[in-house]
């Protein structure tokens, strides 16, 4: 296989190269490339090097974990056009050789028991996680290795002060190697993502610890706790329209929004950066089909070319109304109702978590949310924060206090 030049963080890279220890933890802060790190680890220095290995990742969802590390694998197999491989699309399995890499999500206990004598765990996000998992994953890495000792490796933000691992970090044993990385380690950081997080020092001290220092510490003054997580969308609904938030660099959001028996119901249609306009007409010729083109979709009233593409695309699509406080009115709404998310959609979800009013250095809670992993509950707060909704009955004020 030719040279690959490995990218992102180099520092993490070194990291994953040289830890002869079993458990090993990558923390830190957001855009710090550990997760492209380990990805090409996994890829180049052991499903194409090794021999007779079994390969575990995880994350706590199925949904979550296809959006993420399955998503990454498969482009970093097509960007280094690595040869002789199988895809399974529907176990998620990706073989070279002797060799497999299995993706499977910790939501069921019992699923995870079925693998069996693994060399090699890798855990995303592992903050997402039990103690339990984090056992259950060290029984599974127990089998026979020919090319030397088995290890597990755990990557996550440092987002929660009550987790398990804080204290696995903060005091490693002898079989404990950590490495913590921020954006300063990642060579292709990009510019504006670098910008968003120095901002989150004005923006919110919290969020500022986690995501550009790569600190422990938890969000507090969540705005949202109305909300649950269901199967699936209704087969029929009383009404469904859609919000959309525009993006390049930053995930443009569609979210799915319908009515059911005065219960609101929303789905994760795309998330995604790097879109444009017509890349993003052609992923909403797909998911809406043509006899839901007629419904509302409420947008970033801020684009007013990207809407009147879509409108001439055929789609019934308005922008959001803003003015004096629209954000906190619009908050307000999202409030009374009681949400039901499915449970594919992974980022509506993430967001959901951490949605929260801005704090100042001081801990003085402001009466606006912090803009940062914001863009969907932008999409939510477009549809369901006008006044004809309100004006409709969808919502009467105080039903769902």
């Amino acid at each position: 296989m030719r040279k690959i030049e490995v990218q992102h963080n180099r520092k993490t890279y070194e990291f994953l190269l040289k830890s002869e220890k079993r458990i090993n933890f990558l923390f830190g802060g957001a855009g710090s490339g550990k997760s492209h790190a380990l990805a090409q680890f996994f890829l180049l220095e052991k499903l194409y090097k090794e021999h007779n290995i079994r390969i575990l990742i995880t994350r706590k969802t199925r949904p979550a974990l296809k959006k993420s590390c399955w998503l990454l694998v498969n482009d970093l197999l097509v960007k280094y056009d690595l040869p002789g491989y199988t895809i399974n699309k529907t176990d998620l399995i990706i073989t070279v050789g002797t060799n497999q890499m299995y993706f499977t999500s910790l939501d069921d206990v019992e699923k995870i028991k079925s693998f069996e004598k693994m060399n090699y765990v890798w855990c995303e996000e592992a903050t997402e996680n039990s103690k339990d998992d984090f056992i259950q994953l060290g029984l599974r890495c127990r089998g026979e290795n020919p090319n030397g000792s088995n290890k597990l490796y755990f990557s996550f933000n440092p987002i929660d002060e009550q987790s398990f691992l804080k204290e696995k970090v903060e005091n490693p044993d002898k079989n404990t190697a950590v490495n913590h990385s921020t954006y300063l380690d990642n060579r292709f950081a990009e510019q504006d993502y670098i910008d968003v997080l120095t901002g989150l020092e004005k923006e919110d001290i919290t969020y500022y610890k986690i995501y550009k220092q790569g600190i422990w510490a938890s969000p507090e003054n969540i705005i949202y706790k109305n909300w649950d997580i269901v199967e699936k969308f209704p087969e029929v609904c009383d009404d469904i329209g859609y919000g959309l938030d525009f993006g390049f660099n930053n995930p443009t959001a569609l979210v799915k929004i319908g009515f059911s028996d005065n219960n609101v119901y929303e789905e994760e249609m795309i998330y995604q950066s790097k879109l444009t306009n017509s890349q993003l007409i052609d992923k909403m010729k797909i998911l809406i089909p043509i006899g839901l083109r007629d419904k509302v979709i409420r947008a970033d009233s801020a684009e007013p070319q990207r809407i009147e593409e879509i409108s001439q695309a055929a789609f019934n699509i308005f922008p959001c109304t803003k003015g004096k406080d629209s954000v906190k009115i619009g908050i307000d709404r999202v409030k009374r109702v009681l949400t039901h998310i499915t449970k594919n959609s992974t980022n509506i979800i993430m967001e959901k978590k951490g949605y929260k009013w801005k704090e100042d250095k001081n801990g003085n809670v402001l009466d606006e949310p912090v803009k940062f992993k914001d863009h969907a509950m932008d999409a939510e707060r477009y549809y369901l924060g006008e006044v004809p909704a309100v004006e409709a009955g969808i919502w009467e004020l105080g039903q769902y206090q």
